[in-house]
């Protein structure tokens, strides 16, 4: 099994995957990458057991065959390489792997490829098309708001709903929660499921934006496909909670506010918050809104003051600083609109102008005040 590639172009589609690789791997089998030649088109697959990535490219190749490599140690020769044409040879027999390029050749010991853990098949499986623009915006938009509660591993993941009408995803750690919806992508039937962090993070650095996935997925696998990367995962097994419940209905108290001046007035004064808490306190009265924080341990206190576009009765209400900086970060528009009810029940932050299709709802919960 002997083929010639690029070793810049190599190098590029391993970086791809190899954020499937695991420190802590089960199975030593899992420290390597599956090389795998059919009909000139040499495959390379990651896996954790979890989640496998697979990314494919055209090679000189003669004939066909699979091999395990080991991962560290070949991508430490591709980054020492200038981009040149490597020609790995193989030795099927003694499973030694060897890769010539211009003033030199190393030599490896690979594995053999029959004990890489097989791919899983979906059977029963649903499909939709969505555009890859939509799928990264819906990560960035919630990725952070995922728990990391080992308890309740459903919320470490992000949840899909997807319906004729549209698709939404949301996460949630239960102090903050985040509702990402868009109107432009439909589904045929209505599903949901639980999509865990590892996947989403790899298919947050692998997507461009420009290019169409098309998401299969069953009852305990999803599969991405796009460009020439598919990725495979299982999903998180478990019922997701009831997070339209959660949702206050009725919030006459709107704040509306310009975005960046409302980070910037947080950012300084949550330097004095409490660091335990991060508590801070918003004072709304008539078009102004006092911001404060102190650490009476400390004896450190600060106050901002904004002018604002407020509607409501006058009102006090604490947050911690630092969901609302994550929240604020993870917007794009101009203006944002805050709605609360009162002091002990959830604050909801939204862009002020929506996109056409597009629908975000962030939900913040407080912290008592002390008084």
């Amino acid at each position: 099994m002997n083929f010639v590639i690029s070793s810049a172009s190599l190098l590029k589609h391993l970086q791809g995957i190899s954020g499937v690789l695991s420190t802590s791997n089960a199975l030593p089998i899992l420290d390597n990458f599956l090389f795998e030649i059919v009909d000139g088109q040499l495959s390379v697959s990651a896996s954790d057991l979890e989640t496998t990535m697979r990314t494919t490219m055209e090679v000189e190749a003669k004939e066909e065959g699979k091999i395990a490599i080991p991962a560290k140690l070949l991508l430490d020769v591709l980054k020492n390489l200038p981009d040149q044409p490597c020609t790995f040879l193989v030795d099927m027999d003694t499973l030694s792997v060897e890769i010539a390029y211009d003033n030199g050749k190393s030599k490896m010991v690979g594995y053999n490829g029959d004990e890489f853990p097989r791919t899983p098949e979906l059977e029963n499986s649903n499909s939709i098309r969505i555009s890859g623009e939509i799928v990264s915006n819906a990560i960035n938009k919630t990725l952070f708001a995922t728990g990391v509660d080992d308890l309740r591993p459903v919320m470490s993941g992000v949840f899909c709903q997807f319906s004729p009408e549209n698709i939404t995803f949301v996460a949630t750690d239960a102090h903050k929660l985040v509702r990402y919806t868009r109107t432009d992508s439909q589904a045929d039937g209505s599903s949901a499921f639980i999509l865990p962090k590892k996947p989403l993070n790899l298919l947050k650095s692998n997507l461009k934006g420009d290019e169409e996935v098309q998401l299969e997925y069953n009852d305990s696998n999803a599969v991405f496909r796009f460009n020439d990367v598919v990725l495979v995962c299982r999903l998180i097994d478990g019922k997701y909670p009831n997070y339209e419940a959660v949702i206050p209905k009725e919030n006459p108290n709107v704040l509306k506010i310009d975005r960046v001046q409302f980070l910037g007035s947080i950012k300084r004064v949550s330097i004095f918050a409490n660091k335990t808490t991060h508590q801070i306190k918003l004072k709304l009265a008539g078009s102004e809104l006092s911001l404060s924080a102190e650490d009476i341990d400390f004896a450190n206190e600060a106050n901002e003051r904004l002018t604002c576009n407020y509607s409501g009765e006058d009102l006090e209400i604490g947050f911690n600083s630092r969901f609302l900086m994550e929240m604020l970060n993870n917007l794009e528009s101009t203006e944002v609109r805050l709605e609360m009810s009162a002091p002990n029940r959830a604050g909801l932050l939204m862009p002020s102008d929506h996109g056409e299709s597009e629908d975000i709802l962030m939900l913040v919960m407080p912290v008592m005040l002390n008084r």
